[in-house]
């Protein structure tokens, strides 16, 4: 037998608990279920109401801990629509796709009048050879002639409407019962549906929160600063936030694994200069976890790899990515931005893209200037270039797209790296800020991002 994958589409905006129990509903009758908030649509503006990185973010906690729910952010990273005829061939090849609709959508199907049949792009041949799942309500009839040739009726009683959770949250009204804690609280941080232009920061507190631990086992003081943490991990609850102890390289890894379970992270600095880390000298006996403290939530780098073979695949970052010449010779690339030629042939050690939380790292060691972490912007830097003469790194806008080449590949072949992580030999390399993915990273109210900024550039002595 296939396995059966319903593909429960929609807006989620926001997404609700009569969502997430219209998943756990289905995934008792299908093997797999997969959630698709959609990009933008012209016939509904009001998912313009906020970027699709929060959207992104409310879907996967809505929805998390589900077994058998995959929430898939294709349409929202790629900022598109894909309409049933298109998920129905990406998801063709995972299985047998039901569609998950509504019997408002079937209706008059008997005469060729259904939505489906009308307004669906193809959707008189996805009427005739897909299967759909139709939600029924208890004591609603449907006529048998209008029912496609493949479906299967699911009936469910699950009242529920992001427009009114909209409403609510606008007006300031109680919204507890319509969307899970982790959401209402989320969605309160940043102000969601309330200001005009959410936050990307906001104070808050941690205190009593359960968490998890998440350390290098190799760093003795960061397993001794574990040691002493663990003793206050409160007795019960699911973990509201990842204690990460260690260095820059500790949280890059608790990122790279965690970042969709979209829950924030807290550095404890048992490291070298810890940037996104927080000073241990409040690391004391009942102080952890901290009362005051500020949340930024920060973007990550949406990236594309292409190899001699012409097979690209996507990943994401939230330092850095770069690639760099694999032999002794130097590299010759060619420099992209949104479409742009921008540099015909960079000869150079290699290229390098970095965030403005990961432009301390190797981007300040090629000779950038650091940004703080919060900066609306992010950095295209060179490494060792020789030509052009004189050009080393540029600034660039969080709405721009960086592709670089390499011109001769067999000859001077390059490696790609991200976040430090080896992603192998590529001809080319596609960057922007992702659309859907970021980070969570959470500060005392009292650290002084800028201040650690100043200090390198400076030539001040960090702690």
């Amino acid at each position: 037998m296939p396995k059966r994958i319903a593909i429960f589409g929609g807006s989620f905006n926001p997404p609700g608990v009569h969502h997430r129990k219209l998943a756990e509903t289905l995934a008792r009758h299908f093997d797999e279920v997969r959630v698709v908030p959609c990009g933008p649509r012209p016939d509904k503006p009001t998912l313009n109401l906020i970027p699709p990185v929060f959207r992104a973010a409310l879907a996967d906690i809505t929805f998390s801990g589900l077994r058998h729910v995959v929430v898939d952010l294709f349409d929202l990273e790629q900022d598109s629509f894909s309409r049933s005829i298109d998920l129905q061939t990406r998801y063709a090849p995972m299985g047998e796709i039901w569609h998950v609709v509504g019997t408002d959508l079937v209706e008059g199907g008997a005469r060729g009048r259904s939505p489906i049949q009308l307004s669906w792009k193809e959707g008189r041949k996805l009427w005739k050879t897909a299967h759909f799942a139709i939600l029924t309500r208890p004591g609603h009839k449907i006529a048998t002639q209008d029912l496609p040739p493949y479906h299967r009726l699911i009936e469910v009683d699950i009242p529920g409407a992001s427009t009114d959770i909209r409403d609510l949250v606008g007006r300031g009204k109680p919204v507890s019962d319509w969307l899970t804690p982790r959401a209402e609280e989320y969605i309160e941080r940043y102000g969601l549906y309330r200001a005009p232009v959410p936050g990307s920061w906001a104070p808050g507190t941690l205190k009593g929160c359960p968490f998890q631990i998440q350390t290098d086992a190799r760093n003795a003081k960061a397993t001794q600063f574990a040691d002493r943490i663990r003793k206050l991990t409160p007795d019960k609850g699911a973990p509201r936030f990842i204690a990460t102890i260690g260095g820059d390289g500790a949280m890059l890894r608790a990122i790279r694994q965690n970042w969709r379970r979209r829950l924030p992270f807290f550095g404890i600095n048992a490291g070298h200069r810890g940037f996104l880390m927080n000073q241990s000298e409040g690391l004391k006996a009942g102080t952890f976890p901290p009362d005051q403290v500020v949340f930024r939530q920060l973007p990550m780098l949406y990236l594309e790899f292409t190899d001699a073979s012409g097979k690209t695949k996507s990943t994401y970052g939230f330092n850095d990515a770069w690639v760099e010449r694999s032999t002794s010779q130097s590299a010759w690339l060619e420099v992209t931005v949104n479409g742009v030629r921008r540099i015909p042939k960079l000869v150079s050690d290699g290229a390098l893209v970095a965030t403005a939380a990961g432009s301390t790292a190797y981007a300040r060691s090629m000779g950038a200037s650091p940004l703080l972490a919060d900066t609306p912007a992010w950095l295209l830097v060179g490494s060792n270039v020789m030509e052009p003469s004189g050009w080393k790194n540029a600034l660039l806008s969080t709405d721009t797209t960086v592709e670089v080449r390499c011109l001769d590949p067999k000859k001077r072949p390059i490696k790609a790296f991200v976040d430090g992580e080896d992603a192998g030999t590529v001809v080319s390399f596609r960057a922007r800020i992702s659309r859907a993915a970021s980070a969570e990273l959470v500060f005392h109210s009292s650290h002084d991002m800028a201040e650690k900024i100043a200090a390198i550039q400076f030539s001040s002595q960090l702690r």
